[in-house]
């Protein structure tokens, strides 16, 4: 079964402009959750999900200098961006992962792959409902069941959050949820906002995982 990591990054995020590309450890967030996602024994492919537009040049640059792979497509529609993308780089499922995540998990990402190649679920997850922070989230979706609903996203929010669709309609998917066993005390692990980033930059080794 070919699994492929799709990491979803642009620059134009209204609460923190060019989050991704700012510095933790004189590495970019982008580069830091590349690197973690590198650790993963399950899974060695890794595309950056980014949009045509002009203010992603930086991070399509980036991809260039450390040849990573990328794929453009729409700003706003995110779905359709993975969709296009899911008929460029052909795969039985692919996993979600933010670019503000710099403390993302390969741990957590190994597990969600074992449980979708191993178990018949249309969707592998952490965050329905979610019993980790936001930071560590993961969310494995069948291709085919992704391309075969593109038809069903109809809203500006399903277009742009790209499992809600899935989670709205549960009762029509087979998804599994990992549960966090161990109590985690911060609420959020990603960089949102400026608070987010001055914390997670003053207290990086610390929290590392």
């Amino acid at each position: 079964m070919k699994i492929i990591i799709f990491v979803q990054a642009r620059m134009n995020s209204k609460r923190l402009p060019g989050k991704v590309m700012l510095k933790i450890n004189n590495k970019s967030i982008l580069e830091h959750v590349i690197n973690k996602l590198n650790k993963s024994k399950k899974c060695k492919k890794i595309v950056i999900l980014t949009s045509k537009e002009k203010s992603d040049q930086k991070i399509i640059n980036f991809c260039k200098r450390k040849k990573i792979s990328f794929f453009k497509g729409d700003l706003n529609n995110v779905y359709q961006r993975f969709y296009f993308a899911l008929k460029r780089f052909n795969c039985d499922g692919f996993v979600r992962i933010c670019a503000d995540s710099p403390l993302i998990n390969h741990k957590i990402l190994d597990k969600t792959i074992e449980i979708f190649k191993t178990q018949k679920f249309d969707v592998v997850t952490n965050c329905f409902p979610r019993t980790f922070p936001k930071g560590l989230s993961v969310e494995i979706f069948k291709s085919k069941i992704f391309i075969e609903n593109f038809k069903n996203i109809k809203t500006k929010n399903m277009r742009e959050h790209i499992s809600k669709y899935f989670y709205k309609n549960y009762k029509k998917f087979k998804i599994f949820n990992l549960e966090n066993k161990k109590k985690i005390n911060y609420k959020s692990l990603a960089v949102d906002n400026l608070n987010d980033y001055n914390f997670i930059k003053n207290n990086f080794k610390k929290i590392c995982i």
